[in-house]
This record gives C-alpha cells, sequence and structure tokens, in this order.
C-alpha cells in the first residue's frame, strides 16, 4: 500500500520533468518520524536554501500471525520479564490514556510529519513495503541528489543507490566500535569514556560505509542511558545538518572506517535491569531516604496530587508556582542541579498534568484562576552554559516558556561565580550573548541577575544602583529588549531589603523574583514574586507535588 501525502504522485513528476532550477532534491527514508527525525529535517532546510524533500515513511503492517510468532520470540528471548513488560507496556497505551491522565497531541509542533506535509517544498510518501517496485519507481522519479536514512529500516541497494549522490546515515555510535543498537547502552555497559555519534554513507554492510562526519560526547560521572540519547539526538541533528551542507557545496567527504568494530544487539530485559542496577548505584539518588521511607513519600504525594485533579483544588485558594533551576546537566549532583534525563521527564510531567506560563503572563495576572491544572511557571537564574545545551532544546521539545536570568558581566567570559569560588569549583562554562540572542529569538524571556552576581543587601547603596543600571542596559543593547525583569542573587529573604527594592523598582524594572520557598497564592505581588528550588533530589512525584504550591 503506498499513500501520498499532499500532492498526486503525478504532480511530482510533472514538477520533476519541468525542472527546478538552484533546487536540490532529498529523499529521507524514516520508519520513526519522531520529534528528533522531524526537528532534524526542519533544521536542515532552514539552514539551505532551495531543498525540495520526499519523506519516505515506512509504516509496515504485521499480521497476528507475525506479531503472535514476535511474542513468543520475545518470551524466548527475554524470559519471565517479558510478561509483566508487556503488561506494563499494555497499561500505559490503554488505560492511561482511557483515564485522559496523559496527552498525546505533539509537544512541538514545529517538529511534526503532520507540519511538515503542510509545507509546499515538502512531500510525504508513507509506504507498507519500503523496498516493493512502485516504492522504487516513485523515488526514482523524484530524481534525488542525495538521500538521508534517519531512524529507517535497513536499506536494499536497490534504494538507496538511487539518489545520485548516494544515501547517508545517522549512527548514534562511534563506527566501526559500535555498530548496531541502541543507542549509548553498550557504551555504558562496557564503561567507555566517551559515546559516538557518525555521518556515514550507507552501502551493502550494517554501519560499514565511509565516515562522513563524527563526534564525541563525554559519558559524565552520573550521565544515565536516556540522559546520554537526548545529548545524541541534540548532536546528530547539527552533524547531518553540517553534512548535507558540505555535500550540497559540493565537498568530497568519506574516510574508510578502520579494521575491526563489533556489531551489537537489542539488549535483553536482563541485560537492561543490570544495566540499571550499575546505574542506580552510581546515581546514589537514595542518601538519606530508606526504601519504606521513599515509598511513602512518594505515595503520599500521588494521592495528594490525584485529590487535587479529582477536585480539591476547590479547598484552596488558586495559586502560580514558579520554580528556580540553576543548571541541567550529568557532571555533578547537588543543589543547583538536576540531570538531563531528569529534566526532559518533569518537563514531561508539566506538559501533561499542568498550565505552565510564561513569566510576563504571571506578572500581568491580576488575579490567579482557579483550576485543576496546577498554574507553574519555568526560570534559570546565573547563566550557565548547560542551560543553551542541555536545558533549551528540551523546553522547546515540550513547548515550555522559560525565563532565564544572568549576571551579565560574566556572560561570554571565564569568570567564576561567587558561589562557585567559595564551594571550590572549578571553571563553568557560561553562556555568550550570541546564544542568549539565539534563545530570546525563540522566544525565551532574558532577565537580569546584576552584573556580578552581588548580594543586594550587603553592598552599598550605590554598587547595587551602579549594577541595577548597568545590567538593565547590557540586556537592553545587547539583546534588543525595552524593559526589563529582576531576579536578586541568591534570593533569600536577608539578600534583599526595603531599600534596595525601591531601587530595583526606580530602576525601572517590571518585577523582583525571589528564591526563598513558597507559592504566589490569591494574586501576584511583582515586586515579591515567590519561586521554589528545584534538584536533584526530587523525585518525580514530589516534583509534582510542588508544582501544587502545597510543599
Amino acid at each position: 500500500m503506498i499513500q501520498l501525502g499532499n500532492r498526486a504522485t503525478s504532480n511530482i513528476l510533472r514538477e520533476n520533468q519541468n525542472g527546478m532550477k538552484g533546487v536540490n532534491r532529498i529523499v529521507v527514508f524514516t520508519g520513526d518520524p519522531n520529534y528528533s527525525v522531524c526537528k532534524g529535517i526542519v533544521e536542515i532546510d532552514r539552514a539551505i536554501s532551495n531543498l525540495y524533500w520526499l519523506i519516505v515513511v515506512y509504516s509496515p503492517r504485521k499480521s497476528l500471525q507475525q506479531l503472535l510468532r514476535n511474542q513468543l520470540l520475545n518470551m524466548r528471548r527475554n524470559g519471565w520479564r517479558w510478561i509483566p513488560y508487556q503488561a506494563i507496556d499494555i497499561f500505559q497505551r490503554v488505560f492511561l490514556k482511557a483515564l485522559n491522565f496523559i496527552q498525546t497531541d505533539s509537544f512541538n509542533n514545529e517538529y511534526t510529519i503532520s507540519t511538515l506535509e503542510k509545507n509546499i517544498n515538502f512531500q510525504i510518501l508513507r509506504v507498507r513495503e519500503i523496498h516493493e517496485n512502485a516504492t522504487l519507481s516513485i523515488v526514482k522519479q523524484f530524481g534525488p541528489s542525495l538521500g538521508i536514512s534517519l531512524a529507517a529500516p535497513i536499506l536494499r541497494r536497490s534504494l538507496f543507490s538511487i539518489p545520485l549522490l548516494g544515501t547517508i546515515n545517522l549512527h548514534k555510535g562511534k563506527l566501526p566500535d559500535y555498530r548496531g543498537m541502541p543507542p549509548a547502552f553498550w557504551e555504558l555497559w562496557n564503561s567507555e569514556k566517551f559515546v559516538g555519534c557518525t555521518i556515514h554513507w550507507v552501502n551493502d554492510k550494517l554501519d560499514a560505509g565511509e565516515i562522513v562526519l563524527e563526534n564525541m560526547i563525554e559519558i559524565e560521572p552520573y550521565s544515565t542511558l536516556r540522559g546520554l540519547q537526548i545529548s545524541l539526538d541534540e548532536l546528530g541533528i547539527q552533524l547531518m545538518r553540517e553534512a548535507v551542507a558540505l555535500i550540497i557545496k559540493g565537498k568530497s567527504l568519506g574516510t574508510p572506517q578502520s579494521v575491526g568494530g563489533k556489531t551489537y544487539r537489542k539488549p535483553t530485559l536482563s541485560e537492561v535491569a543490570l544495566l540499571n542496577k550499575k546505574l542506580e548505584s552510581r546515581q546514589n539518588q537514595n542518601i538519606g531516604l530508606s526504601r519504606v521511607n521513599r515509598a511513602i513519600k512518594n505515595t503520599l504525594s500521588s494521592i495528594i496530587f490525584t485529590s487535587w485533579r479529582l477536585g480539591a483544588y476547590r479547598l484552596f485558594l488558586p495559586r502560580i508556582t514558579i520554580l528556580l533551576y540553576h543548571r541541567v546537566t550529568d557532571s555533578v549532583r547537588d543543589n543547583l542541579t538536576v540531570g538531563i534525563e531528569q529534566f526532559d521527564r518533569q518537563m514531561s510531567l508539566l506538559h501533561r498534568y499542568c498550565q505552565p506560563l510564561s513569566i510576563e503572563e504571571v506578572l500581568s495576572c491580576q488575579t490567579i484562576p482557579r483550576t485543576n491544572r496546577p498554574l507553574v511557571s519555568i526560570t534559570f537564574d546565573d547563566g550557565y552554559y548547560d542551560n543553551y545545551q542541555n536545558a533549551m532544546p528540551i523546553l522547546l521539545k515540550y513547548g515550555m516558556p522559560a525565563a532565564f536570568f544572568v549576571s551579565t558581566g560574566l556572560i561570554g567570559t571565564k569568570e567564576q561565580f561567587p558561589h562557585d569560588v567559595r564551594r571550590g569549583n572549578s571553571y563553568i562554562p557560561i553562556m555568550d550573548w550570541q546564544q542568549l540572542r539565539e534563545m530570546r529569538q525563540k522566544g525565551f524571556i532574558i532577565g537580569s541577575h546584576t552584573v556580578n552576581h552581588i548580594d543586594c543587601a550587603t553592598e552599598s547603596e550605590g554598587a547595587v544602583w551602579a549594577e541595577l543600571i548597568q545590567s538593565r542596559d547590557d540586556l537592553l543593547r545587547e539583546l534588543g529588549q525595552k524593559e526589563a525583569i529582576f531576579a536578586y542573587p541568591y534570593g533569600g529573604r536577608q539578600h534583599m531589603t526595603s531599600e534596595r527594592l525601591k531601587l530595583v523598582k526606580d530602576a525601572g524594572y517590571l518585577g523582583c523574583l525571589s528564591a526563598y520557598g513558597g507559592s504566589n497564592v490569591g494574586k501576584i505581588d511583582v515586586f515579591d514574586v515567590r519561586r521554589c528550588g528545584i534538584h536533584w533530589e526530587f523525585s518525580d512525584k514530589a516534583f509534582l507535588r510542588t508544582c501544587l504550591g502545597l510543599r
């Protein structure tokens, strides 16, 4: 079965026969047009002009006999673990959706196959058999100059050789050492220090073609499998965009792989359990709480959150909870950090269960509305580079608004924040102005956190005034903003006085944010906006309870 998207096959062929001068035709082969795949395509199209796309989506339909055979094979391979694994999967797919606790709409509509289909230079071809003659015929008549394999099945020469220049594949692993699948799993299993990402030409052997581009990600002390996969998704998008641009420009790319290497297969559930146990011991997330205490706290949090959604919210004054983050990284675990996978889960939870607000919407909220979806806003302090590298892609993925309060004098420098110096931390990279401009263009709010991260309560009036004015002017000059919001460093009650708060108002800031905890109840005081700090010790249940503002 072949299903073409928004134009008929004849239209594609007619356009091809008429010719399109200066246009490069790219065919994409994929079996899973997920967020990462679609984002990669969009980023390539955005970076390179005059591209025309045919996206071949392989969607096989399995018979009941095939499904039963696959179940038997998985039972033999995985043993008893397969039964609860399948039961949980069915429960999540059917019952949770039926209860409407999980939304199934796309997080970011820009990066979906349905959005691509609406674009005039994209054509979607859905096929049951990717190598059948009808598919080959349409791809040939499309006349692609380059093929791209993204989360595709193994391609045969009859298909991957059709594009004039050949077909390149994104492989999330270092070649030739880690052929096969899945990304990052076997590197963690083998206690490697890095995990690779490779663009290579497709040939008749699995992951064996000449290498076009490659790069590596360091496996941090607290890296998780999912966290590494999230980072590899972003690295893969960057590498593929660069590779396509070079190939389109006529660069001759291709380095033969070294001899050797190994091909890995999908791990068994037993192997997955062993790796999880290994990573959990390294994460060391059980400090200070016994297993029983954790279970009790998580159960209590679940009861509270479920009760809220079922109507208990009517018993409390309406409130807005503003979350405060500093770093998203797997390099350390302290009270200023959350992990990459953890942050991804938290943003997913906010998308499913809460109503996210921008900080501008919070400040304009005269009376807080009552709702069974907790009102939440996301903020970051200081200006660490991992906000740009790790947090921003996840925020965009889930369509989450956020505000970043930066110390402008440290932006683009090799300086350290005073609290990092006191802790004895080595240098932690800080964002530069170009990165902040990019974040601003993507819709994020950039606010002031003074120039040098000073304590407003202990510094002289003149010093505080100078920092407020310079930080405000830095933001207006570098980012083209007309106004700014202020979040004072350290954020405790003892770090702000009424006299210094008057200076904030006189400097023309729209609002002032603290960091000493608590929710904003009933209404918003724009110059006393409370925030709750989030760090790595928050379980998912505790995080959702915090979003209710009932801590």
